[in-house]
């Protein structure tokens, strides 16, 4: 890969477009590659969009370092440096491992980002310590479309939730925020899912058993499987709200700094 510098490519769309020309590779390969769309690829590469949260994804797929991709900054040390990794394959190329691509409410989200709501309890307003599981209005979760799609859930069907307690410990930790694919609510012996028991929202792996349904937990040295009949299910009112197909957790040394 020939780097120029900033005098000679000036922008993040000169960049990208020398490096494709480099990589002999099209907008729809990289972005398959990168795992964005084509449609994201072209909006930096015309200059429509000088910044992006795939730059790390597009940076590995060009095999290229991602500060000069995004800052035009030309790499002068192979070293570990911060949160990024940079190796030297047998070419001689440097590539990038993996960066966080920090964003907040007000970073605009790309075309191929979707906003998935975000499940959590709720006490009812008539009191007596009852809850319900409703969608909390004022949060959302960024996904990558693509990615949903490449799973096989469609972006409608997508929500959220945040997993509370260790009943699931070590797999999905405390504060863990899971993906739920609402689409998918029949039973599949082994997999996690999503409920709504009686206004609890608990996450558990299901199955099928003979007149009725299993709930089991990863932490079986402390929670004991439960198993309820159909008419228990009806009466302790145990609703799927659907199959976790993704987690992902921070694990902060002080818990006090999950919020």
């Amino acid at each position: 890969m020939n780097y120029l510098d900033k005098t000679q490519l000036p922008s993040l769309a000169d960049r990208l477009n020398h490096a494709m020309a480099e990589r002999n590779l099209s907008q729809e390969a990289l972005a398959a590659s990168a795992g964005c769309t084509q449609a994201s690829i072209q909006k930096i590469s015309s200059g429509k969009s000088q910044k992006s949260r795939f730059l790390p994804a597009i940076a590995r797929a060009l095999q290229i370092d991602v500060d000069w991709l995004e800052l035009g900054v030309v790499p002068t040390t192979q070293t570990p440096r911060d949160n990024v990794y940079r190796l030297r394959p047998r070419d001689g190329t440097p590539f990038v491992l993996g960066e966080l691509s920090p964003w907040d409410d007000f970073t605009p989200m790309d075309d191929d980002e979707v906003a998935l709501p975000l499940y959590k309890e709720v006490e009812i307003a008539s009191g007596l310590g009852k809850s319900s599981v409703q969608i909390d209005e004022g949060r959302k979760v960024r996904f990558s479309s693509y990615t949903l799609r490449k799973a096989g859930i469609d972006p409608t069907n997508a929500a959220c939730a945040t997993n509370t307690g260790n009943s699931n410990h070590p797999l999905i930790l405390d504060r863990a925020t899971l993906g739920i694919d609402k689409g998918m609510t029949k039973i599949i012996d082994g997999q996690v899912y999503a409920l709504d028991h009686d206004g609890l929202l608990r996450i558990k792996f299901l199955y099928r058993i003979p007149g009725g349904l299993r709930l089991r937990s990863f932490n079986r040295e402390e929670y004991a499987d439960e198993d309820y009949s159909f008419e228990q299910v009806m009466e302790q009112r145990i609703q799927i709200i659907g199959r976790v197909f993704w987690w992902s957790t921070l694990n902060p040394i002080n818990s006090s700094l999950i919020v």
